[in-house]
């Protein structure tokens, strides 16, 4: 058994990881280990693994026996308590100067009970312009027994100054027969659902499992997949825009209640609210302080998880103009939505092709305006009235 049985259909990158853990053991005593670096870059599509890769990488440099799988090192690493091993996701949109100066502090902290301290950082491409150069020197320059391991879509959403101090994993999409026999084989999943779920999902591995185990996850994407037929009218396009923005709103305010609360509890009980006597009041100034803070994050983690589900929605529908456009150019590619194949022909008839590649395009500008934080409603909206007429002219084109 080995940390990386998870990783699918990346072998070369496994393989290059595996050097670099055997290089590493040698570093720690004091040899020279060429294969391995102190700072790592790895790319790849959404769903081929980049965080699960990079996990097993961390845990293999922890592990004694090199990324056992079994031993206590590396479940810690896979449960989020190994102490040696940090893995960072941004709980807002974006990372800021204060994420980068926490992140530069932790990366000065020496291992506690390994070799290294392997700092995981997930999304590197959401650091503000003037967050990157406070990294830069702690990238270039950690210290001795630090690790950075930084995550990414693709090279060129990375500025180059965090390129060129990294060496490069590069992923590909795992196949969609390689996430169904995952899903069966590591959950349980029949073969036929599991055939569904990665098809649906797109290779996404994590995006699968909730399809296959979770019927409300299923529910919520056919919901997203009869937006286009229901836009028989622009009212009914703001109706639907409407809709979209209070669902991800109150998904990601019932998601976060539960979190929100322990994190508070979590809080006073560890400065001891309640507690009576002298110097106590500076305990109650500091629970304040400590709660400020807490409130923060709470709005920054509920603001990436609106933004997920907006991500989400956005990619179900290109995956159904896509179809449109494999149908119209008499591809015979299969369907990533081959269970709506008679619409999705019906439409493909009546549709020029211009108009399905025009509708593709809005939704790429859709993702783009979120990004850049323009109004959601105002995005959606402008999104739904080309869907339902791409040869009006949209506003700002």
């Amino acid at each position: 058994m080995s940390v990386f049985d998870s990783v699918l259909g990346q072998e070369q990158a496994v393989n290059e990881l595996k050097r670099a853990c055997t290089d590493a053991a040698k570093v720690a005593r004091g040899e020279r280990g060429d294969a391995m670096t102190h700072a790592w870059l790895v790319t790849g599509p959404p769903g081929s693994g980049r965080s699960t890769i990079a996990l097993a990488f961390a845990a293999s440099l922890v592990c004694p026996n090199g990324g056992c799988g079994t031993c206590v090192d590396c479940r810690n690493v896979a449960t989020g308590i190994h102490p040696d091993v940090e893995h960072v996701i941004p709980e807002g949109v974006v990372y800021t100067v204060a994420h980068a100066d926490a992140l530069i502090e932790r990366a000065s902290l020496s291992p506690s009970r390994s070799s290294w301290h392997v700092i995981v950082v997930e999304d590197v491409d959401r650091f503000q312009l003037n967050a990157v150069p406070k990294l830069l020197k702690s990238i270039e320059e950690p210290p001795p027994n630090t690790v950075w391991i930084l995550c990414a879509p693709t090279v060129d959403d990375v500025l180059p100054t965090i390129n060129s101090r990294c060496r490069h994993v590069l992923l590909n999409s795992p196949t969609l027969s390689d996430v169904a026999s995952q899903l069966t084989s590591r959950f349980g999943v029949d073969s036929a659902m599991a055939a569904f779920a990665a098809r649906a999902a797109q290779g996404h591995l994590g995006r699968a499992r909730a399809l296959a185990t979770d019927e409300q996850a299923r529910l919520k994407r056919s919901e997203i997949l009869d937006i286009p037929t229901r836009l028989s009218t622009v009212s009914s396009c703001y109706e639907i825009a409407n809709a979209i923005v209070a669902n991800a709103n109150a998904e990601a305010d019932r998601a976060i209640a539960p979190l929100e609360q322990q994190d508070e509890q979590d809080v006073r009980m560890a400065f001891g609210e309640g507690a009576e006597g002298k110097g106590f009041k500076s305990i109650d100034r500091a629970i304040k302080s400590e709660m400020k803070a807490l409130e923060k994050r709470f709005k920054d983690r509920r603001r990436r998880m609106v933004a997920d589900a907006y991500d989400r929605i956005l990619l179900d529908l290109t995956g159904y103009y896509r179809d449109i456009l494999v149908v119209q150019s008499g591809s015979h590619v299969g369907l990533i939505n081959e269970e709506l194949r008679p619409a999705i022909e019906r439409i493909a008839d009546q549709d020029e092709t211009a108009q399905t590649l025009n509708r593709i395009d809005a939704i790429r500008e859709a993702r783009d305006q979120l990004i850049a934080n323009v109004t959601p409603l105002s995005v959606f909206e402008s999104l739904l009235v080309t869907l339902r007429d791409p040869k009006l002219v949209r506003v700002g084109k």
